[in-house]
């Protein structure tokens, strides 16, 4: 499990094409520290298995399904990557409960800076609009965001300029594709309420 709180903006610094599935070589000395085989990394929101590592970086194997779901495969050697290893039992949550499965991916529409902060607009795939609700929680890239407004077909969220300056929505542009997974919780309520309504028949 993830909170969607960056540790380090990460690169890949190779892809090798293997078929039906690619390997990554991410740079990331910080989540690289003390990182075993068989150990989860999040890349831009995407849970991956080490496959081998050294003091500054790791290769991860990525299965065609999650080339096709997500946006990892649009990485090339010198993309930038969100990092993030999975949260400690007893740590604090510093975002909100992130799996590391991304949901559908959405597209960047504008950004709106100011002198503080910045708004972010983000298109939202139609299957994935009713849990995204203003003020909820959603994954973007890995990043654990508030939700500003919660449009039909978008959302946008407002980033502080530690979020510009340490993840990749700092250099995101419009037209650029970013991973989304929403919140768990309304996925688990929906399939409960579900159950419940048809129980009652």
């Amino acid at each position: 499990m993830f909170t969607g709180i960056v540790e380090e903006l990460g690169e890949i610094t190779a892809v090798e094409n293997l078929g039906d599935a690619c390997r990554f070589r991410v740079r990331g000395p910080v989540v690289t520290e003390g990182a075993k085989h068989g150990d989860s990394i999040a890349v831009n929101g995407v849970c991956l298995t080490v496959v081998e590592h050294e003091d500054d970086w790791f290769t991860a194997d990525v299965m065609a399904e999650t080339l096709n779901r997500s946006s990892l495969g649009a990485l090339a050697a010198g993309s930038r990557v969100n990092l993030e290893r999975p949260t400690a039992v007893g740590a604090r949550l510093g975002g909100h409960i992130v799996q590391g499965h991304v949901d559908g991916t959405g597209q960047v529409l504008e950004r709106k800076p100011s002198e503080n902060w910045e708004i972010i607009k983000i298109a939202l795939p139609a299957d994935l609009t009713r849990y995204v609700v203003e003020k909820g929680s959603i994954t973007v890239d890995g990043i654990s965001l508030t939700v500003v407004d919660a449009g039909p077909d978008y959302f946008t969220v407002s980033l502080i300029p530690t979020t510009l300056a340490l993840t990749t929505l700092g250099i995101k542009q419009p037209g650029d594709p970013v991973n989304l997974e929403v919140d768990i919780v309304a996925k688990y309520v929906e399939r409960l309420l579900a159950s419940t309504q048809g129980a009652g028949r």
